[in-house]
């Protein structure tokens, strides 16, 4: 066996990865073709990755030129515990507001302690305040590379 084979995480670890990770590095190809990388933060909604962003916003730009990124998320401060996902693929842009006001709730609730209660309210106004000059972007994974060094530990 690879080392690379055993250090892979499976396909249920993945899922658990991103769930409980906080930021995702979104490389979209800049204007020059040079790639353009960004932190965002995301949700997992079932298999699906979704980030929301302004619909004017570089990224954005790049997406509607060329709609193939790769995103990276990481862990780990010493080698023997360095984790990580890289997803290859493309993105759907969705301009729909219910959408956007979902994600925006969703991304209260997990990065902002947003207590369950009060996403409807956060819902509406922030279909009232920002939803309308945004864009739900999901994440279209075509490959996945994954690697837990924690494994390598005896």
């Amino acid at each position: 066996m690879s080392r690379r084979a055993e250090i892979a995480m499976s396909p249920d670890e993945v899922r658990e990865f991103l769930a409980t990770s906080r930021t995702m590095i979104l490389t979209t190809i800049g204007p020059d073709g040079v790639p353009d990388p960004v932190g965002m933060w995301f949700l997992l909604d079932g298999e699906d990755i979704w980030m929301r962003t302004y619909a004017k916003s570089q990224k954005v730009a790049n997406l509607r030129r060329d709609p193939r990124v790769a995103v990276l998320v990481e862990d780990g401060d010493r080698y023997a515990e360095l984790r990580g996902v890289q997803i290859s693929g493309r993105v759907e842009l969705d301009d729909d507001l219910d959408r956007i006001c979902d994600i925006a709730a969703g991304l209260l609730v997990k990065y902002e302690g947003l207590a369950e209660q009060d996403v409807p309210a956060v819902r509406e106004a922030y279909r009232a305040s920002a939803a309308a000059k945004q864009v739900a972007i999901r994440l279209v994974p075509e490959r996945v590379v994954s690697w837990d060094h924690r494994k390598l530990v005896p």
